[in-house]
């Protein structure tokens, strides 16, 4: 599952430099996703890995 979230982060990042350098329409979403997925990844680098 860790590593899921990694391929998210990747992903969120590419598509906001696509948004940043030639959508600027959709910049703004991209951004509250890519917000997201920072928080998401910061919340799981802290919480350590907790078992089930």
């Amino acid at each position: 599952m860790g590593n899921l979230l990694y391929i998210i982060a990747v992903v969120l990042v590419i598509a906001w430099l696509l948004g940043f350098f030639a959508f600027h329409v959709t910049s703004g979403l991209i951004h509250i996703l890519l917000v997201g997925a920072v928080i998401i990844f910061l919340v799981k680098l802290l919480g350590g890995n907790r078992g089930v």
